[in-house]
């Protein structure tokens, strides 16, 4: 018995030294933590859909707070949650211009030719690897299989007639479908931008007549119609800066194609 209690008491004393010395250390190694960031995370949405280039939404506070992030750089959060990060850390919250994800091609399934059926798996980067990249006949454009409509988290994409479709009122341009989408045909535009050319193809334009009904064929009357040097070719492509667009719409009513819309 007396073997027992001594064994207990000794026991006692070593975890009343054990709990001692890690109370020590606690405070001896302990890192002091920035109490603002606790104060941006909570204003955070909590997504940790990685949109604003961190792993997520703890790693943005941290980066925020250490000044190597902008304010504004949620993406979810839009300006309502960069004015609130920007007064707990005293600063101005700046312009936080509303950006959503669109699709540059027109290949729905009444424009696009089709060259064979596909049978596979739905996934558009293993449909990719098929020789031909796909059923559609046009190698650059959207293969309709949905990879990006599973990677968002927000039921912004959807699949209709062929070709990906974003809900711009669902989107909050985390980049999901941006880095999905192995032909590359998604990217981010400001929400007012009005046009844009909604096709990715760099083949001449007879080659793009051969395979598609709504390609751009590179004719470049729309450079030409456009008063603000918002539009260039390059590569047989038509491409709009949306920071020159002023959205008179001359570009869409020219082009033959239909293509800029």
């Amino acid at each position: 018995m007396t073997t027992i209690i001594v064994s207990m008491v000794l026991l006692g004393v070593l975890g009343i030294a054990i709990g001692l010395l890690l109370g020590v250390a606690g405070k001896f190694f302990a890192v002091e933590v920035d109490e603002r960031v606790e104060k941006v995370r909570e204003c955070l949405p909590g997504n940790n859909c990685g949109g604003c280039g961190y792993a997520g939404c703890d790693g943005l506070a941290e980066a925020i707070v250490a000044g190597n992030a902008e304010v504004n750089g949620c993406p979810v959060g839009g300006a309502p949650v960069a004015d609130k990060i920007g007064a707990i850390l005293g600063v101005d919250a700046g312009d936080s211009v509303k950006m959503v994800a669109r699709v540059r091609c027109s290949g729905t399934c009444e424009q696009a030719e089709i060259k064979y059926n596909y049978v596979g798996t739905m996934d558009c980067r293993q449909a990719v690897m098929v020789p031909g990249r796909g059923d559609k006949a046009c190698s650059h454009g959207c293969l309709g299989l949905g990879s990006c409509v599973a990677a968002c988290q927000f039921g912004a994409l959807s699949i209709k007639d062929g070709i990906a479709t974003v809900d711009e009122e669902k989107c909050v341009a985390c980049r999901k479908c941006v880095e999905t989408c192995p032909n590359g045909i998604i990217s981010l535009q400001p929400y007012h931008t009005k046009y844009q050319v909604n096709c990715n193809s760099k083949d001449k334009g007879k080659d793009v007549m051969s395979v598609c009904k709504a390609g751009c064929i590179g004719c470049g009357l729309c450079a030409k119609q456009c008063e603000f040097d918002a539009i260039t070719l390059e590569n047989n492509l038509a491409t709009i800066d949306p920071a020159k667009c002023q959205g008179c719409g001359k570009c869409a009513e020219k082009c033959p194609r239909k293509v800029i819309a």
